[in-house]
């Protein structure tokens, strides 16, 4: 294989692959009895499933570790061979997971490759020889079912990340304890915005702190979508089993659904919005003069995950979805995903986010006919076209009933989440005879968008905690001022400013505790708050206060009305 070009996605995925095969080997020799599952290279490093007598420990890990750099350092090649299945269920008849594997096999050559004394089944590519992996850490071991499945063993699973030197690797671990830095549950219950409890696994507890933010989002999102001609809906959070078998997510998303029985019926919690919406649509006439019309939901939608997978705000079964359907007709289509582009880039730029763009085509459980998908994803393309967008295809990555533009944002930390999504739907009008009157008094098929632009509020406030560190930028942060009184005598005083700041609609609260004013400043620095304002002698005499900002840099004394004029735009701009 060519030399590894790091930048790219392919080049990295086949690098990490070949980590994995490297940790295999390494584990085959510490552990000669262990069965072999998969080892994948993911968004960022590999892992590999081992099924072994004993849990793998901390030490266990380093040795395995010290093991791994034998290997890299006898830098033996990766060998390719293709035998026949009946060949490859000989290689593998110690191996049960990789005979389950070949016998699913529908070619008829197996692919294995051999480094040093390991063999593995495997596609490839790889990497040309060991010696090529310079540097490799393994993070974690955890317990993964085999095929995800809650009825199969559970494995042991070995994370890893590796790179091709080791200066690559100390920038990773350095930006990596950054992140942990960062970690948004530590966060959340540091500056008290939310907490997570086995009594409602997978579902969010908003603190008072958080609400603020959560509430300021709400706010933002619908001012924005105010003006960008949206109208808003409410709709049920549990319906009827017959609308999710006319919507398809009876046979296509049952797995992930909630289903409970009223009046002898069956009833399944809403995992989306969008048949509630078609509902709305549906109680009415409309006229072509109406298109589009845009329908927009901050509707709570519940969703099952694997309890293995529930991650703070990251992974939740309870969720607020900020949805919106646009009905359109054929030919508004590309103005109306421009329109959507446009508002996500508004949304996006206020948080300091950049982001790339992918467009996923038609999956292989697609509904409706390729005729239809086709012009789907021309569409959505001629859009980004239109827009001078970039963008990467991601073939057979659509949702079951229509193509989509993902977008994925950059933090501060260079990592990326896809949130945003516009979704192109020819089916759902369909299975639900949704129709328009157009010009020729004729009843007409209006054509669906569906799009998200936070995506989940959840998951959009853990990232943005993440993002920022916690440290909100003023218009977001829960108490935007800290008024420190230096003795009892100044708290009057404290007040009046504290009054005059609430009149302003400036979020504050008054440390009037006896203690001393560094400690004080201290506290409201490790909460985060953007201003801090001392009040002593000097300032009550010259109606001022001295302002300090968290970073801990001095503004010096200012008049509470300049003071208030500086917030005021600060907040309005949105810094």
């Amino acid at each position: 294989m060519s030399k590894v070009d790091w930048k790219k996605e392919e080049d990295r995925k086949r690098f990490w692959h070949s980590s994995s095969h490297i940790l295999a080997a390494a584990v085959k020799e510490l552990y000669p009895k262990a069965k072999f599952a998969i080892g994948p290279a993911i968004e960022e490093g590999f892992y590999y499933d081992f099924d072994v007598e004993k849990p793998f420990k901390p030490e266990d890990l380093e040795n395995i570790e010290k093991k791994i750099k034998e290997i890299i350092k006898k830098n033996d090649k990766f060998e390719k061979e293709e035998v026949d299945k009946k060949k490859a269920l000989e290689m593998f008849k110690d191996q049960p997971y990789k005979v389950e594997l070949i016998k699913e096999l529908t070619d008829k050559k197996v692919g294995v490759y051999t480094t040093g004394n390991f063999t593995d089944l495997c596609k490839g590519p790889h990497v040309e020889s060991a010696g090529r992996i310079g540097a490799v850490k393994l993070l974690k071991v955890s317990g993964a079912y085999w095929r995800g499945s809650e009825k199969n063993k559970m494995l042991q699973r070995i994370y890893g990340i590796s790179f091709p030197d080791k200066k690559q690797l100390r920038q990773w671990l350095f930006a990596r304890e950054e992140a942990e830095k960062r970690n948004h549950v530590k966060i959340g219950k540091e500056l008290d915005l939310f907490s997570m409890h086995p009594e409602a696994p997978g579902s969010v507890f908003i603190h008072p702190n958080g609400m603020v933010i959560w509430n300021i989002l709400t706010e933002f999102w619908m001012d924005a979508h105010g003006k960008a001609g949206y109208v808003e809906i409410n709709t049920p959070l549990i319906l009827k089993r017959t609308l999710w078998e006319q919507s398809g997510h009876w046979d296509h998303y049952k797995e992930n659904m909630y289903f409970t029985k009223i009046d002898n019926e069956d009833f399944a919690v809403k995992p989306m919005n969008c048949p509630g919406g078609i509902l709305v649509y549906k109680t009415k006439r409309h006229s072509y003069r109406e298109l589009p019309l845009r329908m927009a939901e901050l509707g709570v939608v519940h969703r099952h995950e694997l309890s293995g997978v529930l991650n703070g705000l990251f992974r939740v079964r309870k969720f607020t979805q900020d949805d919106a359907h646009i009905y359109c007709t054929e030919e508004q289509i590309e103005d109306e995903i421009v329109g959507v582009i446009n508002l996500v880039d508004r949304v996006y730029k206020t948080f300091g986010f950049s982001y790339t763009v992918e467009l996923s085509t038609r999956p292989a459980d697609a509904m409706g006919s390729k005729q239809l998908w086709d012009k789907a994803e021309a569409a959505l393309q001629n859009a980004m076209k239109k827009k001078k967008m970039d963008f990467k295809i991601n073939e057979g990555d659509g949702a079951f009933y229509g193509p989509k533009i993902d977008f994925h944002i950059k933090d501060s930390l260079g990592r990326t989440w896809q949130c945003a999504t516009i979704q192109l739907d020819f089916s759902m009008p369909e299975k639900f005879d949704l129709t328009y009157i157009d010009k020729d008094d004729k009843a007409k098929r209006p054509v669906m968008i569906h799009r998200v632009i936070y995506g989940s509020m959840e998951r959009f406030f853990g990232i943005l905690i993440e993002h920022y560190g916690g440290a909100f930028p003023l218009w977001l942060n829960p108490t935007q001022v800290s008024l420190i009184a230096i003795a009892d005598r100044h708290v009057k005083y404290a007040e009046k400013i504290g009054q005059e700041l609430e009149k302003a609609k400036i979020r504050v609260v008054l440390d009037s505790r006896q203690q001393s004013v560094s400690s004080k400043v201290r506290d409201a620095q490790l909460k985060k708050i953007p201003y801090i304002l001392v009040i002593g002698d000097r300032e009550e005499k010259e109606k001022t206060a001295t302002v300090r900002l968290r970073s801990g840099k001095v503004i010096g004394a200012l008049k509470i009305d300049k003071f208030i004029e500086r917030l005021q735009k600060e907040i309005e701009e949105k810094k």
